[in-house]
């Protein structure tokens, strides 16, 4: 059956655009309503014309039109749901069956618009402009994906239309096109709980529940009740994830649908019988996966984004890592610079100087294997794109100057081996010093300790701009010029207003307050009156040892324009960093 998607009545407004005045993004959604329960259709566990539900052990998660119609909805716990329907067939959640079941849909969506995003499966992104534009309106678009996934897949589905993900979900349910620049009038008069359907992972679906709950009981019981509040107070009130929700209730989007890749990765392999114990005969093997990778690409007109090496021992360890490829498509991927970085990885595999990044047969991340002949050995392409398709830079493509130090950069790691170029990378840690490592250049492993995680007592954004490789001592005092303690609470003693570094701190600076010499750069000794502070911002660190680390971070902004971030150990004012 054809849903054909119909225009609201809402009223044109201006609430769609951003605060910074970027145009907010037409966004299409496609959802297939109850897709966990029809997946468990779709793969025989369960008759379709019976009641069924899915739950994850405690609660149900979704449920079938049957088993609404005899009062089963979601939420519910399973002995409730049984009460409603003694028939009632429960399922246990399987996201892999969802994901693998909902595969004949996205393909049918991609004989319609080339690319597409799955935020989770039974809900698929696309970016609206383009497809629109092919293939004549916004409501021929829907009707032609409608009839797709029902001619190809037999499943109904629903499509919607407006400005940001908010809206377009929730346009979706209801098969409407939200006209552009009406996402605002359609959005305000609508609860804060319909933020829920913009949260994609059971994360995102539990802490968005604790936002909404909390604007509830703070009277923002409507989505417009929540625009009308500066953005700067949804910020300070309820941070990046009230932000988020600010943003998405305006019509906004955090970021535009992601395409899907629809190019296969391309991947050669080879037994190594007899298995290889050294490096060179191990690289000869490689020599001959590099020419057939590079003569694949070459065929394909493609090249890729990143390299990956995999291997089996004799231990049955799999040994995996990940490369980035070079600035300049196909030159970066020769087989003689695919051959170099092989070697690289075999010297640390072969050796067990390198962990293998996980993989199955016991070769877990974190862990070194043992030093174990090789059995097997490939290299995979991945992010495979057409040549020339990349994403352009910011201010202009590759310039020779560019290239010429990617090549110097590949030249050095030949004679000095993978870890002979390191380069800074971010990682998690609540120390500035901390967030900081260093990898092997074009080495694209994932770091130990994930930005994107809690880490309490870590100082608040922005980050410093310079860190000091040796902290500089300094002291803090307040009006009456005494110093600033620290107790063991991690509270000052009194609030700073002058800063001025130590006796023998920096480059020639003299006691407490040297005149004109200069300890950090662009700043003398002092002594500097504060014009504005941050902080305390307390870390403790291993406070379950005999021996707990206790410190506190302080941001100062100086008289004469420059911010530094101070801390505060064993009684001890230290200068750490310094902002732009």
């Amino acid at each position: 059956m054809t849903l054909t998607p119909v225009r609201p009545s809402v009223p044109a407004a201006d609430g769609g655009a951003d605060r910074r005045g970027a145009p907010p993004t037409r966004t299409v959604v496609l959802w297939v309503p109850d897709w966990p329960v029809v997946a468990a259709m779709v793969d025989g566990q369960v008759e379709a014309h019976r009641p069924a539900a899915v739950h994850d052990g405690r609660l149900v998660t979704a449920v079938s039109a049957t088993a609404r119609a005899h009062g089963v909805r979601r939420g519910m716990r399973r002995r409730q749901a049984q009460e409603c329907a003694p028939g009632l067939e429960l399922l246990a959640a399987d996201d892999g069956r969802d994901a693998r079941t909902f595969e004949p849909v996205a393909a049918a969506v991609e004989t319609v618009v080339a690319g597409l995003e799955i935020a989770r499966p039974g809900l698929l992104l696309l970016p609206a402009a383009g497809a629109s534009r092919y293939h004549g309106s916004e409501h021929v678009l829907a009707e032609r994906l409608v009839t797709a996934v029902a001619h190809a897949t037999g499943h109904e589905c629903q499509v919607g239309v407006a400005d940001g993900l908010l809206a377009a979900v929730l346009a979706a349910r209801s098969s409407l096109v939200v006209p552009a620049g009406s996402a605002r009038a359609f959005l305000d008069p609508l609860g804060v709980d319909v933020l829920l359907h913009a949260a994609m992972t059971e994360r995102a679906v539990t802490e968005v529940g604790a936002l909404v709950d909390l604007l509830r009981r703070l009277g923002l019981a409507t989505l417009g009740d929540l625009t009308a509040l500066p953005p700067a107070d949804v910020e300070a009130r309820f941070g990046d994830l009230g932000t988020w929700a600010h943003r998405l209730a305006r019509g906004g989007d955090v970021r535009p649908p992601t395409r899907r890749r629809l190019e296969p990765d391309v991947a050669v392999e080879c037994e190594l019988d007899p298995p290889a114990e050294r490096v060179d005969a191990a690289a000869f093997a490689a020599r001959r996966l590099a020419e057939q990778l590079q003569t694949m690409l070459v065929e394909r007109s493609a090249s890729c984004g990143r390299l990956r090496i995999t291997a089996r021992t004799e231990s049955g360890d799999e040994l995996v890592r990940t490369w980035r490829t070079d600035a300049g498509g196909l030159g970066g991927l020769s087989a003689a610079r695919i051959t170099d970085r092989v070697r690289w990885q075999l010297e640390g595999w072969l050796s067990g100087s390198q962990g293998g990044g996980g993989g199955r047969g016991g070769g877990g991340a974190g862990r070194t294997p043992e030093p174990s002949a090789l059995v097997r050995l490939g290299v995979a392409a991945e992010e495979v794109a057409p040549a020339g398709a990349e994403q352009g830079r910011l201010w202009g493509g590759a310039s020779g100057g560019d290239l010429r130090a990617h090549r110097a950069l590949l030249r050095v790691q030949g004679l000095l081996g993978g870890d002979g170029v390191l380069v800074a990378a971010l990682q998690g840690g609540r120390d500035v010093r901390d967030q900081v490592h260093l990898v092997p250049w074009g080495d694209a492993r994932a770091t130990d300790r994930a930005a994107d995680r809690p880490w309490p007592g870590r100082l608040p954004d922005p980050a410093p701009a310079t860190v000091l490789v040796e902290p500089v001592v300094v002291d803090v005092l307040d009006d009456a010029g005494r110093p600033v303690r620290v107790d063991a609470r991690l509270m000052m003693s009194a609030p700073p207003a002058t800063v001025c570094w130590a006796a023998g701190a920096g480059a020639g600076a003299g006691a407490g307050a040297g005149a004109g010499a200069t300890a950090l750069p662009g700043v003398d000794a002092g002594p500097h009156r504060l014009v504005a502070w941050a902080g305390p911002w307390p870390m403790v660190e291993r406070w379950w040892t005999a021996t707990p680390r206790r410190r506190v971070h302080l941001q100062v902004a100086l008289e004469g324009g420059r911010a530094l971030l101070l801390s505060c150990s064993q009684e001890q004012w230290t200068c750490e960093a310094l902002y732009d």
